[in-house]
């Protein structure tokens, strides 16, 4: 049996823009848009945004500054049948939304 994989995307706390390493990714940043974090996982992104929380193999951006997740930006992509669609479908909505001045970190 094969897997499934998930995009997700988290709302940040705006106290993020106060790291350096996190500024440093958002060039196009428009003050006032929002912030967040987009990840990938064989997890869905419920039981994913949980265990960062928790601090389960966390990004410290996602569980110090999480909010909550951001459904309507990554439904209708999942869930996803291979981990490179997932990496490949990350990475085009990390791009998609810097380029609409959102502060965004993705691995």
């Amino acid at each position: 049996m094969s897997s499934m994989y998930y995009v997700y995307v988290v709302e940040l706390d705006k106290k993020v823009l106060n790291l350096k390493k996190f500024r440093s990714k958002i060039p196009f940043y428009i003050k006032s848009s929002g912030c967040v974090y987009i990840g990938q996982s064989i997890r869905t992104p419920c039981l994913r945004f949980e265990r960062y929380k928790e601090g389960y193999k966390s990004n410290s951006y996602a569980r110090r500054y999480g909010i909550k997740l951001l459904p309507d930006l990554y439904d209708r992509y999942n869930p996803i049948p291979t981990i490179k669609d997932a990496a490949n479908i990350e990475k085009m909505l990390g791009e998609r939304l810097r380029l609409n001045g959102i502060g965004v970190w993705f691995n």
